[in-house]
């Protein structure tokens, strides 16, 4: 019954419940699950297929259950500062510069 087929860091949701979820773990016995709530759920193949879970967009604060998460574990490290590295600038340029 499910009409998506799980796959690792995807998000879901329960059409019967409206519980969002994200699959954490898959091995050949067992499907992890992680609720938006940070609650732990498992699934055996079966189980899944039994289910109505469909393919879901992750939700605004997708982290919230995760706890605390660096930056960089949720792809925003940007190593631009956007602007002149201080470290490359001599004096003479910086007093030249017509900010």
């Amino acid at each position: 019954m499910s009409n998506a087929d799980p796959i690792l860091n995807n998000w879901y949701q329960d059409a019967e419940t409206g519980r969002g979820f994200r699959v954490v773990a898959i091995d050949g016995d067992s499907i992890e699950v992680q609720y938006l709530n940070g609650d732990i759920g498992e699934y055996d193949p079966t189980s899944w297929e039994d289910s109505a879970f469909l393919s879901a967009e992750a939700p605004e604060d997708w982290s919230a259950p995760f706890g605390e998460i660096e930056l960089d574990d949720l792809g925003y490290s940007d190593p631009d500062r956007h602007g002149p590295d201080l470290q490359d600038i001599t004096l003479d340029n910086f007093l030249d510069d017509d900010r």
